[in-house]
């Protein structure tokens, strides 16, 4: 069997790794060139608009390459909101330690997540009703959480935990459910329908979640 000069790798074995290294290079850039074109078309025509046929004929790819990548346009919806999912998640996290540091309530704190989490949710509702009528979030989290749910929900249920245990809340509150309950107008499909078929504002919204923050601060322990 031929080598290479200077290298023990059979030159077949070594033609074979070249052409794997290049059919990922291929099908990383097709993946990329499919979701680059999905986002164009959503952001054009609205997610409901759009199939996967349409995605397919403007990224220039066969409906086979399409399939292999996304079994259906709600796992593409989701691969488009990973990342950026991602980069709300690793930015929340660093602005709750430095509010921490600053000593800030925990009530404060958790204001802020909920107003930033009404203007995420707003970006990404429309993809992210599509994920859930196609049950993709039925991947459990413990407590039967389903992602994204789980990470608000644990965000929002320790703001609040921490909260009574700085005495800004009453101790005898049902945290469990006062973590759904605020969580709860937050879920994109009736979040999209404020939004679309009530015409509530984002002000609107964000201002109504603030207003159940504030009723929730009037439950103090005794002193």
């Amino acid at each position: 069997m031929s080598e290479l000069q200077g290298s023990t790798i059979p030159i077949d074995l070594a033609e074979e790794g070249g052409l794997c290294r290049q059919e990922r290079r291929d099908a990383a850039a097709n993946r990329a060139r499919i979701l680059q074109t999905a986002e164009k078309l959503f952001a054009e025509h609205g997610v409901a608009n759009v199939n996967m046929a349409d995605i397919a004929q403007a990224a220039d790819v066969g409906k086979g390459t399409l399939y292999r990548r996304f079994t259906n346009k709600a796992e593409l919806c989701l691969a488009l909101m990973d990342s950026q999912m991602i980069d709300f998640q690793n930015g929340m996290l660093a602005r709750m330690q430095q509010m921490s540091r600053q000593n800030m309530p925990k009530m404060a704190q958790l204001d802020h997540f909920l107003d930033a989490l009404v203007y995420f949710t707003d970006a990404h509702a429309p993809l992210l009703c599509e994920v859930q009528r196609a049950g993709l979030l039925q991947d459990m989290e413990p407590d039967g959480l389903e992602l994204p749910h789980f990470w608000q929900y644990m965000t929002v249920s320790g703001l609040l935990k921490a909260a009574v245990a700085n005495a800004e809340l009453a101790s005898s509150l049902d945290i469990d459910y006062l973590a759904d309950a605020l969580l709860s107008p937050l879920k994109a499909d009736l979040f999209y329908y404020q939004r679309e078929a009530r015409g509530f504002s984002l002000e609107r919204i964000s201002a109504g979640i603030r207003l159940l923050l504030a009723g929730l601060s009037h439950y103090k322990d005794p002193e």
